[in-house]
C-alpha cells in the first residue's frame, strides 16, 4: 500500500495523487495546472503514470485545479469510473465544457497571430462527454467499494458547492490504513455551506495548505470593507470590477449583496453577473438545498425560484457583456476568471482599469504569474490580450471572503482528530506549507512536506522524495 504524489505538492495548483492498494490504482483528482507562463506546457506534458493503469478516480470537488485534466486522462486512455458526489456531479459539465472552449479557441488565436499551423488543443467537446459518461454519483456520508480492497466515503469539506473530503478505508496482507483527504477545506460559518464534517480518527492525513500561513480577516471586518468599497466607489462615480470563480465565489458574492442590498446602498447601482457559467452554477446551486446551512436553507424556503436582486442583470451573450462597457459609473461588474487569466473581466480590465475613479475587489487566491497577482502586488504595468495597461483604479483584497480556510480554520480542522495522525501537507506554497507544518508539529503531531514523485508506504509510514 502506498500514495504517491503528483500534483499540488509544493504548489497551490493541479492537484493529483494516486493510491496503490493490492495491485489497483485509484486517483485522488487529476486537476489542472493554473498560474504561470508555463502552465500551458505542463498540462500539456505526460502523466507521470500510465492513465489506462489506473483503475478509478474519485474527484474532491468541480474547481479546474482539481478536475480539469480528467478530459486529457480519457483522451490518453483511462476508462474506469469516476466517483463523485451529485452536486460536483452536476457542475462538472459547465467547468469541462468551458475549459475545452477555452482551449480550442485559443489555439485558434495562436494559428490566426502566429501564422503557424493550428496545433491541437490540450482536449476538446468529445473528449469532456466520453469523461462525464464516466462519472459515478456518491452520496455524502455513506460507505462505497471502488476497488477491492478499498473503501470509500466522502464527506463535506464546505469549499464550494459538492466539495468533498475522501476517506478511505484501505486493506492489503492484512494491513489496514485509514487515509483522510482533505480535498480544499472552506472557511467555518462561510454563506450558504456547511462547515467541513469533523474527522475523529485517521492513520493518515494528506492536507491542504493553501492559506496556512495567514488569517483571513474576520467575518464582520470583511463586510464592513466591502461597504466601504461601495460607498468609496459611489462618491468617485466609477464601477467595481469583481473577478470571481463562476463556481462557489460569484454565488456568494450574489448572496450577501441580497443580504445587505440595503445597508450598501446598492439601490442606486447596476449589478451584472457577466458570466455565463456563473449563471447556470447559480441554477445548480438553487437546486441543491440539501448541502446549505440553516440560515440559506430558510431563504431557500422563501422563493419559488432563485431568488434575484431587483438591479441584477445576467449577461449571457457576448454582445450582453460589451454593452456593459457603456456604463461610466455605479456598475458593479462580476464577471471570470476568477484569478484574472482569461475570461470575460479581462474586457472590463480593459475600459476600467486605467480609470482612477474604479475600484477592483479581488475576492480570492490569486497564484503566481497570474494577472491577479500582478494587479495585488501593485505592478505599475500589465498586458490585456498584448494590450500594455497602466493599472490606476484602486485594488482591494478583500481576503475574507476566500473559499479557503485560513491557518485558524485548517487547525481546527485537524484538531478533530483526537489521534493526531501524520499529516502530509499538500496545495500550498512552500512559505504557507512550512509555516503550517511548525503549528501542526507544535500538537504533536509528524508533517511531511512531499515534492513531486514521492511515495508514502501506508504500511511502514515511511516517505520517499
Amino acid at each position: 500500500m502506498q500514495i504517491e504524489f503528483f500534483g499540488a505538492a509544493g504548489e497551490v495548483t493541479g492537484s493529483c495523487h494516486i493510491v496503490r492498494v493490492g495491485g489497483r490504482t485509484l486517483l485522488l483528482d487529476c486537476g489542472m495546472v493554473q498560474g504561470g507562463r508555463d502552465a500551458p506546457r505542463r498540462n500539456l506534458q505526460p502523466f507521470p503514470f500510465d492513465p489506462a493503469r489506473i483503475d478509478a478516480v474519485v474527484l474532491s470537488h468541480a474547481h479546474i485545479d482539481h478536475c480539469g485534466r480528467l478530459p486529457l486522462l480519457v483522451k490518453r486512455g483511462f476508462r474506469g469510473p469516476i466517483y463523485t458526489n451529485a452536486a460536483c456531479r452536476d457542475l462538472l459539465p459547465l467547468l469541462l465544457h468551458d475549459t475545452a472552449d477555452l482551449a480550442e479557441r485559443e489555439v485558434q488565436r495562436r494559428a490566426r497571430h502566429g501564422g503557424m499551423p493550428p496545433e491541437e488543443p490540450l482536449f476538446t467537446a468529445d473528449d469532456v462527454e466520453r469523461t462525464l459518461k464516466l462519472l459515478r454519483t456518491v452520496r455524502y456520508d455513506t460507505h462505497y467499494a471502488p476497488l477491492p480492497g478499498i473503501s470509500l466515503r466522502v464527506r463535506d469539506a464546505g469549499h464550494i458547492l459538492g466539495s468533498s473530503s475522501v476517506e478511505l478505508e484501505c486493506s492489503e496482507a492484512g494491513i489496514s490504513r485509514r487515509l483522510v483527504f482533505s480535498g480544499d477545506l472552506g472557511q467555518y460559518d462561510s454563506p450558504i455551506l456547511l462547515d467541513a464534517h469533523r474527522f475523529e480518527a485517521a492513520d493518515l492525513v494528506l492536507m491542504e495548505s493553501t492559506y496556512g500561513d495567514r488569517l483571513h480577516r474576520s467575518r464582520a471586518d470583511t463586510l464592513a470593507e466591502i461597504g466601504e468599497v461601495i460607498r468609496a466607489t459611489d462618491q468617485d462615480g466609477g464601477n467595481i470590477l469583481v473577478p470571481a470563480f463562476a463556481v462557489g465565489r460569484s454565488q456568494e458574492i450574489l448572496y450577501l449583496l441580497g443580504q445587505h442590498f440595503e445597508e450598501w446602498g446598492l439601490r442606486d447601482w447596476q449589478i451584472f453577473l457577466d458570466s455565463p457559467m456563473a449563471i447556470e452554477a447559480s441554477k445548480i446551486y438553487w437546486a441543491h438545498s440539501d448541502r446549505y446551512d440553516e440560515e440559506a436553507r430558510h431563504l431557500r424556503a422563501s422563493f419559488e425560484s432563485m431568488p434575484m436582486l431587483p438591479n441584477l442583470t445576467l449577461s449571457r451573450t457576448a454582445l450582453q457583456s460589451r454593452a456593459i462597457n457603456s456604463v461610466r459609473s455605479h456598475a458593479l461588474i462580476i464577471a471570470g476568471s476568477g484569478m484574472c487569466n482569461g475570461g470575460r473581466i479581462l474586457h472590463h480590465f480593459l475600459h476600467n482599469l486605467e480609470r482612477p475613479e474604479c475600484h477592483v475587489m479581488i475576492t480570492g487566491f490569486q497564484a503566481p504569474g497570474t494577472l491577479g497577482r500582478a494587479l495585488v502586488d501593485g505592478e505599475p504595468h500589465v498586458h490585456i490580450h498584448g494590450q500594455p495597461i497602466r493599472p490606476v483604479a484602486k485594488v482591494h483584497t478583500v481576503g475574507g471572503l476566500s473559499a479557503h480556510g485560513d491557518q485558524a480554520d485548517l487547525l481546527r480542522w485537524y484538531g478533530s482528530f483526537a489521534d493526531r495522525p501524520p499529516v502530509c501537507l499538500v496545495h500550498g506554497e512552500w512559505q504557507a506549507a512550512h509555516t503550517l507544518k511548525q503549528k501542526i508539529k507544535a500538537l504533536g503531531a509528524k508533517v511531511h512536506l512531499p515534492r513531486p514523485g514521492a511515495r508514502l508506504d501506508l504500511a511502514s509510514m515511511t516517505l520517499s522524495n
